[in-house]
Parts: C-alpha cells; sequence; structure tokens
C-alpha cells in the first residue's frame, strides 16, 4: 500500500510566553523559543515523505517568519488541541490523501532520521503517538483526518494511550527530547542542537 504524504502541523507559541520554566535570563527566553521551534521545523521540513511543514500560531511575528521562509500557517484560534483539528481540516483541502502529523515545536535537537523513522513505524492506518523522554508527555501525534483528534496536556501519553492510540517505540532520541527546563535542554545539547539553538545558547551567560 502506498504511504500518503504526510502534512506536519506545528503549534507555535508567541515567544515572549513560551519557556517559562527555563531557567535563563529574561531577555534570552523569547530568542530560545524561537530557536526551538525554528529547528524542529527545519528538520520537519527535510524529513522524507513530508509534503508540507504548517505552522499554527497565534503569534504575528511567527507567523510573518514563518510566510517568509514559504511555509503555510493556520491559526491558533481554539487552544492547542483545538486548532491542530481545525489546522487539519485545513490542510486537507491541500492534501486529501495526506496523513495529518501534530508535532511539538520543542524539538531543538531533532533529526530526520528519528521523524521518519516513527513516520514509518506509526503508518496511516490509525492513530499513533510517540511520548517525551519523561515518559508522561507526547512529542508526536497523527490519525487520520476523519480521527484526528489530538490530546496534548498533563499525562497526554495515558490520555492518548486511553483512547487507542498506538505508542511508537523505538530510541527516537531526537524525537523525543523537548525541552521546557535547562536540564532537558542539557540533554538536548549533549544529543545536539540545530544551527537556530545553538546560536541562540552562545548568548547564554
Amino acid at each position: 500500500m502506498k504511504r500518503p504524504p504526510f502534512v506536519v502541523l506545528v503549534p507555535v507559541k508567541s515567544p515572549a510566553l513560551g519557556k517559562s520554566r527555563l531557567q535563563v535570563p529574561d531577555h534570552l527566553r523569547p530568542g530560545l523559543a524561537a530557536a526551538f521551534a525554528r529547528d524542529t521545523v527545519a528538520a520537519a521540513r527535510r524529513t522524507p515523505g513530508v509534503a508540507e511543514v504548517v505552522v499554527v500560531t497565534a503569534d504575528p511575528e511567527v507567523t510573518a517568519h514563518a510566510r517568509r521562509h514559504g511555509l503555510a500557517t493556520e491559526p491558533d484560534a481554539h487552544g492547542l488541541n483545538g486548532s491542530l483539528v481545525a489546522a487539519a481540516r485545513s490542510t486537507r483541502l491541500r492534501h486529501p490523501d495526506g496523513l495529518p502529523v501534530a508535532l511539538c515545536a520543542d524539538l531543538p535537537c531533532l533529526r530526520p532520521a528519528d521523524l521518519a523513522a516513527a513516520l514509518d513505524e506509526g503508518g496511516a492506518d490509525g492513530s499513533w503517538f510517540v511520548a517525551d523522554a519523561d515518559g508522561h508527555g507526547t512529542t508526536t501525534y497523527a490519525a487520520p483526518y476523519d480521527a484526528f483528534a489530538p490530546q496534548f496536556g498533563v499525562e497526554s501519553r495515558a490520555v492518548h494511550l486511553a483512547a487507542g492510540a498506538l505508542e511508537v517505540t523505538g530510541d527516537l532520541a531526537t524525537l523525543r527530547r523537548d525541552v521546557d527546563d535547562e536540564h532537558a535542554l542539557a540533554a538536548a545539547l549533549r544529543l545536539g542542537v540545530g544551527a537556530f539553538t545553538a546560536d541562540a545558547v552562545a548568548l547564554l551567560p
């Protein structure tokens, strides 16, 4: 069976509001948050099988930056999960045979090979997800359009399992390593972050 094109939806919070748990100087936090998202998007765009990457955001500067770099955007107007569902509905018009994949925007060390491996294992026959490195959250969720119902939030791994989604296993270290605090950032740096994050980290004391 031919694999569908994957449409990756990346929800990006306003950098001024993101990463509040990251213990860095306040004036540098927005730059780090923006860098995480840009490296995540760049890796997704380089992943085999990804037909399009869509940035889902309410921030006008993020929207403008994405469009300058040839990315489609969708509004964040219904909360995280509701906005992802709305974005999937919209992208269906451009990719009726595609499979929507929600991908967290704080994966600065993401490698295309890890995302591609998850896409291969998850497939297109049902809903699936990838848990984060801590084993409680979710970094990636996918499902056919008619079944697309992401449940990002507190203990989302358990919530996705309870909803019947398949958990994609395997190492996938860079796809699991989301960054919410300085310990996670240190772990991401050990794995090797993208160029945007490397530049932002270089400004830290």
